[in-house]
């Protein structure tokens, strides 16, 4: 049965209505930046750039790096535009557009975030690599759709019980990466941890200005969890619902930031966007390697 026209919207030239995109613009491999700015600071890199276009946040731009055919995507921040940008990714890829029904064999994209955040932990320093295992939802979107068989009750259950969630809150959901990309990505100067993805900047992240905070420990709780081996390395809002949507829809997904602040140290970097630089190298020459 056909999508409904008010489910799946298009643009008049047939591209898919937020993104303005059609399947030919786009590489299975896909690089996630917040800053539509930030497209040009990968591109730059590249050989040959074949296709450009932006609507609103949503910039893109396709070519190829050392003979790899790659696209950059800015999404903006926050949850909300994760849900546009993947849902309309994956209709580019796994919808027949012209007769609005999904096709019988479905392609797998890999995503790749590459972002900034702040480090939890005081022995991750800035202008270090964190290279994320699981993403931990703190904002709920997720619960939206049907998440049997994907998410970890166990992780959760002890988060829960740890920090005191408040139960007016949504659950936390535990959410894991690819391991194939995670295989592809680590390095001796990259940490692996939990990246926990809050749906604002300020109050969900434990920012004071001049509103008090429901749970003014909730940070220091966060920097002291751990289940097993792992910890929550830092805090971002975009992670979590990447690896969970991609999971879902059969993608492969990783999330890597670069730490341009320490919370628990009160430290920021001297020079964030010569870190941000050095990361996106880093990425660029791992998607290239055999």
């Amino acid at each position: 049965m056909a999508i409904k026209e008010s489910e799946l919207i298009l643009n008049p030239n047939g591209s898919v209505y937020h993104l303005n995109l059609k399947p030919e613009n786009i590489s299975d491999t896909i690089i996630f930046v917040g800053d539509q700015d930030r497209v040009e600071k990968i591109t730059k890199h590249f050989d040959t750039i074949e296709f450009s276009t932006q609507k609103r946040e949503f910039k893109t731009q396709t070519g190829t790096y050392k003979g790899k055919r790659l696209t950059v995507l800015s999404t903006g921040i926050g949850p909300d535009n994760i849900d546009i940008v993947i849902n309309e990714l994956d209709a580019l890829v796994n919808i027949d557009l012209k007769t609005r029904t999904p096709k019988k064999n479905l392609t797998s994209l890999n995503i790749i975030r590459v972002g900034t955040s702040g480090s939890l932990q005081k022995d991750i320093p800035v202008d270090s690599f964190v290279l994320s295992t699981h993403g931990l939802d703190l904002n709920g979107m997720l619960h939206f759709y049907k998440l049997e068989g994907i998410t970890f009750p166990e992780i959760e259950n002890a988060f829960i019980n740890y920090t005191s969630w408040d139960d007016n809150k949504a659950r936390p959901i535990v959410i894991k990466n690819s391991e194939t990309l995670e295989k592809k990505f680590e390095g001796e100067q990259v940490f692996k941890g939990i990246t926990a993805t809050a749906g604002g900047f300020y109050g969900p992240q434990g920012r004071v200005l001049r509103l008090p905070l429901h749970d003014p420990e909730l940070n220091d709780k966060m920097d002291s969890f751990k289940y097993n081996q792992f910890r929550i390395t830092n805090f971002e809002m975009e992670t979590s619902v990447i690896f969970g949507l991609s999971k879902l829809l059969g993608h492969h997904a990783l999330s890597l930031n670069a730490i341009i602040a320490n919370r628990p140290n009160g430290t920021s970097s001297k020079d964030p966007k010569q870190t941000v630089e050095k990361l996106i190298v880093y990425v660029l020459e791992k998607l290239v390697a055999s």
